[in-house]
């Protein structure tokens, strides 16, 4: 999720670290925060591998800053895992709406109708937290727990909210797409 959150900042214009940490959090909140001691290895590997290039400016006090900025090759990547993301990018939910955030920079309706599809799909099998003996989902109305209770319900609303966004957004999407 964190080479993801890089590539789509980035993807728009350059930005200094301390810039780039600060959207990633915002984009993750305290739900998962990004340190810098994961932040700046995980942009050490991607200026190895090509994919972003830094360069000094003078900063606003004493000390110069660093700004990161994608290559076309970062930019393709980006693409590349928007067009094709991995499994738990479809079913962690904190890892979808990153890459959520971001689909926009995937050009083609056809290609993000796809990716709303499989989460779509991911959504629409049974589960659950919690799971009975015979290894079948509880229902809230099986759970005598009132908090597990509460969780389920919320976690069904939720879960119906977003297959509604999701079943809106992919038919517009289609309609984008068969009037292009």
């Amino acid at each position: 999720m964190l080479t993801l959150a890089i590539l789509g900042f980035l993807y728009d214009r350059p930005l200094h670290g301390y810039e780039l940490k600060s959207r990633i959090t915002g984009l993750t909140g305290h739900v998962r925060p990004v340190s810098d001691g994961a932040l700046y290895p995980a942009i050490t590997r991607l200026e190895k591998s090509g994919l972003l290039h830094r360069r000094t400016e003078p900063g606003s006090g004493a000390a110069p800053r660093q700004m990161l900025e994608l290559t076309d090759e970062g930019r393709a990547e980006l693409r590349r895992r928007l067009a094709d993301p991995e499994q738990a990018e479809i079913t962690d939910q904190i890892r979808f709406f990153a890459l959520a955030a971001f689909l926009h920079h995937l050009a083609d309706p056809t290609l993000q109708a796809a990716v709303l599809r499989r989460r779509l799909a991911f959504l629409e099998a049974p589960s659950s937290f919690f799971y009975d003996g015979d290894g079948q989902p509880v229902t809230a109305e099986r759970e005598p727990n009132p908090f597990r209770r509460g969780m389920l319900l919320v976690a069904r609303a939720s879960t119906a909210a977003e297959r509604a966004w999701l079943a809106e957004t992919i038919e517009q999407l289609e309609a984008d797409a068969a009037g292009s």
